[in-house]
């Protein structure tokens, strides 16, 4: 059945894995919109296929990316994706219930995303990790600083059954080169705001997020792979404040 939804997925030369997101949605979404800041693979020719209405908007981050995707929807309700992320059997039974039935007094519906990590399912450190990505189009709004914004509806939300599933990194070097990114932009927003350098904070906030995601979230029981996470994510803590420090040093630095 076709669902009064329009779902938009955010791609830069997605072509490995736009195919499998967009086959889990294409025959229950009235429409598709794909937002694009400038594919230079067969990431258009895939979205084609499946009837998506492609546009492009130079990147400006992912709270714009999803607003300008929603300037294009036409639907009542709105279903966001990243292209590496595919909706599970049990999350489409479940979205088909909560909209395709008539009314809900629901703003939107959040799931937990499940994550594929070096040839094997997260379950703990990174699970679960619910994601509030249905929601109505009306009174809705991307909001927060990048890279990890959400979204602010205005009513209730519920929580549905079913994985959004996640094939985020390829490998090692991946993980690590995004981590490092997104450091790198929390930093420079921090700065903007007037946020100060803490060297006790370098130390200390990352030996908390090993533990935090080790002990508290329980990533031992991902074995060696929930180690790698843990310990990756107290790089990306300890890396925050230390481009931050940069920033500061740049900033003091006399004009040329």
């Amino acid at each position: 059945m076709r669902l009064p939804l329009s779902v938009t997925v955010i791609t830069l030369n997605e072509e490995r894995n736009l195919g499998r997101c967009l086959k889990a949605i294409a025959d229950i979404a009235a429409e598709i919109v794909i937002v694009d800041s400038g594919s230079t693979d067969r990431t258009a020719e895939i979205a084609g296929s499946f009837g998506a209405t492609f546009v492009f908007n130079k990147w400006s981050g992912f709270n714009a990316q999803r607003e300008f995707g929603a300037l294009h929807c036409t639907q009542p309700w709105i279903l966001a994706l990243d292209a590496d992320e595919e909706v599970s059997d049990e999350l489409r039974a479940s979205l088909i219930k909560a909209i395709g039935h008539g009314d809900t007094p629901h703003a939107g519906f959040a799931f937990s995303r499940r994550t594929f990590y070096l040839g094997a399912w997260i379950w703990h450190v990174w699970y679960p990790e619910w994601r509030l990505r249905l929601y109505r189009c009306e009174g809705s709004r991307w909001v927060s600083e990048e890279p990890h914004g959400y979204c602010e509806v205005q009513g209730s939300v519920q929580r549905i059954k079913g994985d959004l599933l996640h094939y985020s990194f390829r490998n090692l070097t991946e993980h690590l080169t995004k981590t490092l990114g997104y450091a790198r932009t929390a930093a420079a927003i921090n700065h903007r705001k007037g946020k100060k350098f803490n060297g006790l904070r370098m130390i200390s906030g990352a030996g908390f997020r090993v533990f935090r995601d080790l002990i508290l979230k329980s990533g031992w029981r991902d074995g060696w792979r929930g180690v790698l996470i843990a310990m990756i994510g107290g790089y990306s803590s300890f890396a925050k404040q230390a481009f931050l420090y940069e920033a500061e040093l740049e900033a003091k630095k006399p004009p040329s």
